[in-house]
């Protein structure tokens, strides 16, 4: 996270970082989880460039850079945020990280995640901001990013309880918006709904290399053109017909700033370990 925190500054293109962020994953001996994510100011989650982005950082700009790692389907999740050249957001970024601590003091086998949410949105309010409430962490398994326990950011009754050996990624969300994320627009970063027929031979093959490769994981479009030149139009037919969608991008729906920060936990039954940095 260090190394892609200092390639981010103003006037510098977000296609070009986000790629020399994953040639250093690849030559350091991982692959990559999800594309790497660049949530700029009120964009909360899911963004990254496409093969012709042209955009660029800005003076003031909060980014929430959220980074996953690999090896052999074992999986690290980790999200910092910064603000280029400015101090504006100091406070809501350090919210989102005391946040983060004070769900990691609470996290250990047997408690139930909506304590963990209650720690959570009760430090985000000491800073008088709110957490978002539609955003959660999550349990990971092998090759499986969500694997069905969410971790909540606000205050919840009941829920499942955490398990010796769970591995879980715990990621407040901090904004001075409405506290809810939606939206529409492609992301960039897409998953495969399913397997079957598809009659262009292109696109078949385009399906095949998508389960093979990434194994259930979520994808970039630039990345399939490392092995098909005329990916991004088989993409789409994959898309039309049911086959890959597209995750949105989720915009704060009172258009406020939003902060992330993010760690991998092993939950124990004495705490847990932290496994991110």
């Amino acid at each position: 996270m260090h190394f892609g925190r200092d390639l981010i500054e103003s006037e510098k293109s977000m296609l070009n970082v986000t790629e020399e962020i994953e040639r250093f994953v690849k030559k350091n001996g991982g692959e990559l989880a999800f594309p790497t994510n660049l949530a700029v100011n009120n964009v909360g989650a899911h963004w990254t460039p496409s093969s012709k982005s042209n955009e660029i950082f800005s003076k003031g700009d909060v980014v929430k850079l959220d980074v996953g790692v690999h090896i052999d389907g074992y999986i690290g999740d980790n999200a910092l945020t910064l603000e280029i050249d400015s101090t504006n957001y100091t406070k809501m970024i350090e919210a989102s990280r005391e946040a983060l601590n004070a769900a990691i003091n609470v996290a250990v086998a047997g408690v139930n995640v909506g304590i963990i949410g209650h720690a959570v949105q009760d430090t985000i309010e000491k800073y008088g901001y709110r957490p978002i409430a539609n955003l959660t962490g999550h349990r990971i398994k092998r090759y499986n990013l969500h694997s069905g326990v969410s971790i909540p950011s606000v205050r919840e009754r009941g829920g499942p309880t955490l398990n010796n050996g769970d591995i879980v990624a715990i990621e407040p969300f901090v904004t001075d918006g409405a506290g809810r994320v939606g939206g529409k627009r492609n992301s960039n970063i897409y998953h495969l709904r399913q397997i079957r027929k598809v009659r262009d031979e292109k696109a078949t093959e385009l399906m095949k290399e998508i389960q093979d490769r990434y194994k259930g994981l979520p994808f970039a479009e630039r990345w399939l053109h490392e092995f098909q030149d005329d990916a991004t139009k088989n993409l789409q037919k994959l898309m039309r017909a049911g086959i890959v969608s597209y995750y949105p991008v989720l915009d704060e729906l009172g258009n406020g700033i939003v902060a992330q920060s993010e760690h991998t936990l092993l939950i124990t039954n004495n705490g847990n370990e932290v496994l991110t940095k």
